[in-house]
């Protein structure tokens, strides 16, 4: 009998996910044995300081490519990269978190650790060259935030949200988990680049073939609820409508992202079996840039309006996906960071609006914003430009690049797609603008802002221009990372 083969593990290569997961891990005993009812805003700041040594201690290792656990585990600067934006993405979206807790009576401490493990499962995602360790990612990401959509309890939406949430999630889990059966039984691995490698050496036989195509649909299938692409999306609104509004704007972002970069990697080992794999995703692609951007024209709740919208921008990201080999993962990266940070802006806004047991989501509530906070108008409004892709915003930058490389990758009629429904888009971005500036105030909402709203408003506004008027350094560190991909 053979003995049992350890193999060789770096954890070196984990710094940034090692720190994450074991200062979340620390900071749930800190918060119950040192931190005191009434300040949990201690943990918030102990939380962003983790994540903050975690994203310095990835810079030294910019320059250094692996893998570990048997090439389950990678560490390359296309993940490193992600695993920034995803760290910044936690950051913001605890610090908008740190008065709306306590001022709508839910301040509890497990909250910020339960983003850190979030943060941990995305970034396992980014550095996962296994659909097993793959598979792990998505439910360390997915298990915390079934919990934090229900954080509100007992408030009946916040509930809701998040028995719908585990609900189509484990719905996701088994075609995901069925998927990887089936493409293990047809290639005999679930290693990324053995089935690359296996793809490679057609011709299959019929059976193995079979078996391939379905589990690599189901696969796919599960990818589609995750990212929330059309006909999969249809959680979306009422689970953001229902968590507070930071695990909405932290889902918003994290979630796709993740599960985007993961297909990334997935549609980088199918590329033998594009003939099969491109199709599918440009159907998804073109059924969620209409469906997400006319489904969100209808809406007079922003925050069902923001949900709908993500899944349009789902559809944009998509197209960057299929065509990587031209300079479609540069055009990824720019995309994600430009929509993770005008998207958390947007929210932040929102977060300001939103008293203790009133929404103030209905558009109408934005009616003259202009005249009682103007420059809180006038970053809501930066941020609709962006997300409608005027320039020179980010949003505009990361759809020109997004656009350019899916037309030179001969996806000319997605990009005219793409094209119309950004044009479908601008009219529900810029009717909120039109609210702001040059409608009277239906009823006296008054904003409320603190420094951790104030500072995560301030750094999303600069950033969302400073990638519009000079996108050349981020254009440089994605092409760098393309090259990790060996694209």
């Amino acid at each position: 009998m053979e003995s049992l083969q350890i193999p060789p593990v770096d954890l070196r290569l984990l710094t940034p996910l090692l720190i994450v997961v074991g200062w979340a891990s620390a900071l749930l005993l800190i918060d119950v044995f040192f931190v005191p009812d009434g300040r949990k805003k201690i943990t918030g700041y102990l939380a962003v300081a983790g994540l903050a040594v975690a994203g310095l201690a990835g810079i030294p290792l910019w320059s250094v490519s692996g893998s570990t656990f048997s090439g389950m585990l990678v560490l390359d600067r296309y993940s490193l990269a992600l695993t920034w934006i995803f760290l910044i993405a936690g950051a913001l979206s605890i610090a908008v978190a740190l008065d709306y807790l306590p001022r709508h009576a839910i301040e509890q401490g497990e909250y910020y650790p339960l983003i850190m493990f979030a943060v941990g499962g995305m970034i396992l995602m980014a550095q996962s060259a296994d659909l097993i360790t793959l598979f792990l990612g998505i439910e360390l990401l997915s298990i915390t935030l079934y919990i934090l959509t229900g954080f509100a309890y007992p408030r009946v939406a916040s509930e809701e949200a998040g028995i719908k949430y585990l609900v189509l999630g484990a719905f996701a889990a088994g075609f995901f988990v069925y998927g990887i059966a089936l493409i293990f039984g047809a290639t005999g691995t679930t290693s990324l680049a053995g089935i690359a490698d296996y793809l490679g050496r057609q011709p299959f036989r019929p059976q193995d073939e079979t078996l391939f195509l379905v589990g690599a649909s189901l696969v796919l299938i599960g990818f589609g609820f995750k990212i929330a692409l059309a006909p999969f999306h249809m959680w979306t609104p009422d689970v953001y409508e229902g968590s507070p509004t930071p695990v909405a704007a932290f889902m918003s972002v994290g979630t796709k992202g993740a599960a985007l970069a993961a297909l990334l990697r997935v549609t980088l080992a199918m590329d033998a079996a594009r003939e099969f794999w491109l199709p599918l995703l440009a159907a998804l692609a073109t059924a969620t840039m209409i469906i997400g951007n006319l489904g969100a024209l209808g809406q007079s709740n922003l925050k069902r309006m923001l949900a709908y919208s993500s899944i349009g921008h789902a559809g944009y990201i998509l197209l960057a996906i299929m065509v990587t080999a031209e300079r479609g993962a540069e055009a990824f990266l720019f995309y994600m960071l430009a929509y993770t940070l005008t998207n958390l802006g947007a929210f932040g806004v929102l977060i300001a609006l939103e008293q203790r047991g009133e929404a103030a989501w209905s558009i109408d509530d934005f009616a003259g914003l202009y005249q009682r906070r103007p420059l809180l108008a006038v970053a809501m409004a930066l941020f609709m430009f962006s997300l409608a892709g005027v320039p020179p915003t980010a949003g505009f930058m990361g759809k020109f690049f997004v656009f350019t490389a899916a037309y030179a990758g001969g996806l000319g009629w997605l990009v005219l797609i793409g094209v119309i429904t950004s044009a479908i888009a601008a009219y529900y971005y810029l009717r909120v603008v039109v609210k702001m500036f040059m409608q009277e105030p239906v009823r006296d909402v008054r904003p409320e802002l603190t420094r951790g709203l104030n500072a995560e408003i301030l750094i999303a506004g600069v950033a969302t221009l400073l990638l519009g008027l000079l996108p050349t350094p981020i254009v440089l560190l994605a092409e760098r990372s393309l090259a990790a991909l060996g694209g």
